[in-house]
């Protein structure tokens, strides 16, 4: 089973392949679909339809073990804030194997709709 470690929390989720309930955020079994799913918070404006940068992570180790990032998500990553050689969209880079990535301090909304706070 693939486990993704989230930073700077340094949580550590596993799942099973095909066995993750789809929420309709991003693509199936994204970092950000496994987030929604196994209690991370992972920032998504967008909804995960590639429309914004909320989800930038960055990759620390495992990037081989997901995805290749496709022309659609290069283009939205150019305006992200704090865009380094590692940066992804979590809604976009599927996992394949173990991960770790770091969600940017900046990314982190401590607000959250009903005025409930993060911290």
């Amino acid at each position: 089973m693939p486990k993704v470690t989230f930073m700077p929390e340094n949580k550590t989720v596993e799942f099973e392949f095909g066995k993750l309930r789809y929420r309709d955020h991003g693509k199936r079994e994204s970092l950000l679909d496994i987030a929604l799913n196994l209690g991370v918070d992972l920032e998504h404006a967008c909804g995960g339809s590639c429309a914004c940068t909320t989800c930038h992570v960055i990759v620390l180790e495992g990037e081989k073990n997901m995805s290749e990032a496709e022309d659609d998500e290069l283009d939205r990553l150019d305006m992200a804030p704090g865009l380094t050689l590692r940066s992804r969209l979590g809604c976009q880079a599927v996992v394949k194997g173990d991960v770790k990535v770091e969600i940017p301090a900046w990314n982190k909304n401590y607000i959250k709709e009903g005025g409930k706070s993060t911290l």
